[in-house]
Parts: structure tokens; sequence; C-alpha cells
């Protein structure tokens, strides 16, 4: 199930997800010509590894290691990862920057990003495997959406015998089944060996539930927030002029 589009419009430019978006993209390409094993280096460098900052490897966590925990954000396994992580992003992102503020906006993403991390490191404390990405941000993201706008629509893909079917459901839903299906994924992941690479399901848990903490207390009062979501789904980015949804 992949989210295409949501009603929820946008009234000001989502400048700070640009930028969020713009870095994440930077970074990625800026990565794109090393060999793979200047690029595993570079990830083992930058990139999470649990067991570095556990001690498990037998020497204490450095400075330089905790500091992992924020350039592992900005960094990318493939085009399918960035690609998926940024699409995201874009979707919620504007109307969660809308409605707490640039600054607010940003704490949530960082400190989002920073549970899912200490998170994935609780739950993977012996592995030496480095984790990159910001899908635990951008599942702060997701959490933080899915409480402002409970009632906007997301328009969904899911393939049915190789073909994409589209149909609109309820942000709340859309949310309530993949927090079901990062929870499954999770649960089987802790049964995995520590050193076998794959989706860093829990950092998704960390990250959602920080931004289901934080938004109540960083959220910005919105009196026409009922009116604007009851508008057809239009077009991004100035989803106020009433084209709908093709």
């Amino acid at each position: 199930m992949f989210p295409i589009a949501d009603s929820a419009p946008v009234r000001t430019p989502p400048v700070a997800t640009w930028a969020l978006i713009g870095v994440n993209v930077l970074v990625f390409t800026a990565l794109l010509g090393l060999s793979p094993g200047d690029e595993q280096r570079i990830f083992a460098m930058f990139g999470v590894v649990p067991a570095r900052l556990t001690g498990a490897g037998g020497s204490p966590a450095s400075v330089a290691a905790w500091v992992t925990i924020l350039t592992s954000m900005f960094m990318h396994s493939g085009w399918g990862h960035l690609a998926v992580n940024m699409w995201t992003l874009w979707l919620f992102g504007d109307n969660v920057e809308e409605r707490l503020g640039v600054g607010r906006y940003l704490a949530l993403y960082l400190i989002a990003g920073v549970s899912a991390a200490l998170v994935h490191i609780w739950t993977n404390a012996g592995s030496a495997v480095p984790t990159v990405g910001a899908s635990g941000a951008i599942s702060g993201v997701v959490g933080a959406y899915a409480l402002l706008y409970p009632r906007a629509r997301v328009i969904v893909m899911v393939p049915v015998l190789f073909l994409p079917y589209f149909f609109a459901i309820s942000a709340i839903a859309f949310v309530m089944i993949w927090f079901v299906f990062q929870v499954i994924s999770g649960t089987m992941e802790l049964v995995r060996p520590a050193d076998v690479g794959g989706v860093a399901w829990w950092a998704h848990i960390g990250g959602f539930a920080a931004g289901l903490a934080l938004t109540p207390m960083l959220a910005r009062e919105a009196p026409t927030l009922a009116a604007l979501e009851r508008e057809p789904i239009a077009r991004r980015w100035d989803r106020g002029s009433g084209e709908d949804w093709p």
C-alpha cells in the first residue's frame, strides 16, 4: 500500500520540507561516484552502528560515534530507498510544517530521527551493520500528520495481480495499517541474527512514537482545519486551487 496523494491543502510554501529533501538528495548525489567499497566505508563511518555505540565491540562509544545518529539521517543506500523516503516526506511533511511552523517542524523531524536511532540501537545492541536513512525521522512526521489531519483522505495504490489499484482511505486508517505492518515486521526482525542487514523496522516505530508524543506540545491552533480537510483532493503544491485530483 503506497500513498499517492492526500486531501489536506497547503497554503504556504513548505520551505523546510524542500530544504530537507534537497539536503538528502545532495548527499546521495555526492556519494554516487564512489566505488561499492568506498561507499560501504562511508556508511560505516557516518551510519549508525549499534555495537559501536553500546560498547558491544569492546570499546566505549566516542563523541564521533554519537554524532552518527545525526549524519545517518541524511544518507540513503540506493535510489529506491531515497525515492520512497523523499516522496513520503513531500506528501505528509508540507502539511505538518504548515501546522507546526518551520522551527517546530524541524525540531520534530530531528528529535524523531534521534529517537528512531536510539530505539534501533536498543533493539539491535550487538549489530555491527551500519544503518542509514531518514525513515525514522519521516515516521515521526507521519505520526504528526495522523494527529493533525485524521480525517484527511489519502489516495493509496495497491498492486493487485501486477496491476495498480487506487482507492482513498482516511489518514488515520492509513497510518494504523502502516503501524501494524511496522510492528509485525519489527517483531519478526527480533528473531533474526543481529548482523543481518535489512529494514530498521523498530527505528520506524521509535520515530513514529516520538512524533505522536511531540505533536500535541508543538502544534499551533488551526480553527479552519475542519473546513480545510473537507476540500477536494487537488494537485500539489497549491491544493487550495480547487482542481480535483484526476
